[in-house]
């Protein structure tokens, strides 16, 4: 029941929150007014410390005040652990239903709470600009947009990164060959069924664009004899995989560049590789983004696109507001349809479409694990607030891929040429 304080119009924190529940509190919340709810042995204890905090949830209501008020340390909780809140997550998805208020109800709740609290606070200093702001910036997806948009988000630290992703330094979807495999098996068997989709071997040519810490690029060198070119928007990555290219002695081969992929100059080549780039360009620039890279390949290349998708195309390509603020920038996702019919209005035949969805789930469990293991030497890395960002979004995102939400597609393509040949065999050659 909701403790309501003498004058029976006004409302604790509490007491208003729970008037907002449908089904009533799915865990125990405790406000600084020293009111509290839902039930007292809960495993999950969700916490309010401040005035500032609930300014927060009452000027964004939904997931990015939640995430203002968390990532400032305004709002507590106890129970799960900061690195990987999944619980929370899975309990708030399963049994967190809200009611929408009459109108007087609504006024009432928010008097209780004080009109103060609808001015709203400057965000955490790790949320970056709304989207409205960065228009200030440049057009959404120009060169010098995207390139502030991954340097938010990938140029924090190598050394957190190694920390999160593990030795493979490979921050995309792992593709489990067994259920037991580890994520670093998961990894190689990734690059290596992409290799194999691409028909890769020695001598060909391979361009890997938004090839983060040169993983693809390195695989394909090392066991596939390939000569590979990946670029990527983040200088702190290219950093670190030229060195590793370096210390694995594969300079003959591989090279790790610092550049838009709108920059690439050469052409003709064997194979394009497109892991985890295309959830970054933006759906309106789909057309550009595969006719330019057709014009790359070679007669008889192929192209493999690995990115997130939509569920379906009823839902919003923009990501939600917490994810846009302090994850990807400008982000967007669509269905595969809609990527398979900008690959084949854009010179590409599609060949091949494979949904990975479940194994994006496994993987994002195994950074999470990562996060959680490396906790204290993750935050000489990072601020606290950056830590618990990835902590809730990476948990997030694991249960959006167990609930099928959200997906992963790899799509095939080749160049055909003018005489209709696909230079494709028969019937598949890549195995599982």
């Amino acid at each position: 029941m909701s403790i309501i304080t003498r004058d029976t119009d006004t409302l604790t924190i509490a007491g208003a929150v729970e008037r907002l529940m449908r089904d009533g509190m799915p865990f125990r919340f405790e406000a600084y007014d020293g009111s509290s709810a839902g039930p007292e042995d809960a495993d999950i204890t969700v916490r309010l410390r401040t005035e500032r905090g609930l300014a927060y949830l009452m000027t964004a209501p939904g997931d990015l005040g939640f995430g203002r008020a968390f990532v400032a340390g305004d709002l507590e909780i106890e129970g799960v652990s900061l690195a990987n809140p999944y619980d929370l997550m899975t309990l708030v998805q399963s049994r967190l239903r809200l009611k929408v208020p009459g109108p007087a109800e609504l006024l009432q709740i928010v008097r209780s709470l004080g009109l103060s609290n609808l001015k709203p606070p400057p965000p955490p200093p790790e949320e970056h600009l709304p989207r409205w702001r960065r228009v200030v910036e440049g057009m959404r997806h120009s060169k010098a947009r995207d390139a502030e948009a991954i340097h938010h988000h990938y140029d924090v630290s190598n050394r957190f990164y190694e920390l999160v992703l593990g030795p493979s330094m490979t921050y995309t979807c792992a593709v489990f060959p067994t259920e037991d495999a580890t994520l670093e098996q998961a990894q190689f068997e990734k690059y290596d069924l992409v290799c194999r989709k691409l028909g890769l071997g020695p001598g060909d040519r391979l361009l890997d664009v938004g090839c983060g810490w040169g993983g693809m690029v390195r695989h394909a060198a090392e066991h596939y004899g390939v000569k590979a070119l990946g670029v990527t928007l983040s200088e702190q990555q290219a950093q670190w995989a030229q060195q590793a290219i370096k210390d694995q002695g594969l300079d003959h081969l591989a090279e790790v560049q610092f550049s838009d992929y709108r920059d690439v100059s050469e052409s003709d080549f064997d194979a394009v590789s497109s892991i985890g780039l295309m959830e970054h360009i933006g759906v309106r620039n789909y057309p550009d983004y595969f006719a330019f890279l057709q014009g790359r390949l070679r007669v008889g290349g192929r192209m493999l696109n690995h990115c997130i998708t939509r569920r379906d195309g009823s839902l919003s390509p923009k990501a939600g507001a917490f994810i846009d603020r302090y994850v990807f920038p400008d982000g967007e996702l669509a269905p595969v349809g809609t990527i398979v019919s900008a690959m084949h209005d854009h010179g590409l035949e599609v060949r091949h479409v494979e949904d990975i969805r479940e194994h994006y789930a496994l993987t994002l469990q195994g950074w999470s694990q990562n996060l959680e293991e490396h906790w204290d030497e993750a935050l000489g890395e990072v601020s606290l607030g950056i830590a618990k960002v990835w902590g809730l979004y990476m948990a997030g995102s694991r249960l959006a891929f167990e609930r099928n939400e959200i997906g992963l597609h790899q799509v095939l393509g080749v160049k055909v040429g003018p005489d209709g040949d696909a230079h494709m065999p028969l019937r598949p050659t890549w195995g599982s």
